[in-house]
């Protein structure tokens, strides 16, 4: 990690670069790059699938339309992952509230809905089952991430499954590494609660 106050090593900066000066068509190498890992966020952000291919559009629009604001004092990945963090949070608050106007919970029972899981065709592999069993498990793993408060999410999606540094997260999310910290430890305690609950004793 760098130190603070001293610019950030950042590996898309030639690429910026060209984008600031009008060749539009390099962007999409940035797009190509990123856009799966944006997809993710989003995702496990808001637990809908649709809702976060929306919000990776919308992403790459404003970052692009706001490319000339970017100073490169984080690097350019850091501050794409941060325009996907704000519209994911500002969407989940909207569809909060939608729900909550038509008197609907906001998370689905676990495995109904959307959240079903297809019938594979009679095969003799015997990792058929296996297969069907990890998708039910990752199911319960975002219901669970979808009942934590977005504050708690957030670190949680951003550390423990995309990989950022405690001094990457403190950029993105504006608090200082100590809250981040904290947020991360309440935010797993929580997550091996709601399993426990879900799916009982997990192993240590």
């Amino acid at each position: 990690m760098e130190e603070k106050g001293q610019k950030a090593t950042d590996e898309d900066a030639e690429i910026v670069s060209l984008c600031k000066r009008g060749d539009i068509n390099v962007f999409e190498i940035l797009v190509n790059k990123y856009q799966k890992r944006m997809l993710n966020i989003s995702y496990r952000m808001l637990g809908d699938y649709e809702e976060a291919c929306e919000i990776v559009q919308d992403a790459f629009i404003s970052a692009y339309k706001g490319l000339k604001l970017f100073r490169g004092e984080a690097r350019f990945s850091t501050w794409l992952y941060t325009i996907v963090v704000n519209l994911s949070k500002n969407r989940l608050k909207q569809l909060q509230a939608r729900r909550h106007r038509e008197g609907l919970t906001f998370d689905n029972p676990i495995g109904s809905g959307n959240n079903h899981i297809n019938r594979d065709p009679v095969s003799d592999e015997p990792s058929v089952l296996e297969k069907i069993e990890k998708r039910e498990t990752q199911d319960i793993v975002q219901q669970c991430i979808n009942s934590l408060d977005y504050e708690f999410r957030e670190v949680l999606v951003l550390r423990d499954i995309q990989g950022f540094s405690y001094g990457e997260l403190s950029d993105m999310l504006k608090v200082k590494e100590g809250t981040v910290k904290s947020r991360l430890f309440r935010a797993r305690e929580a997550l091996k609660h709601c399993l426990k609950r879900v799916l009982g004793d997990l192993q240590s």
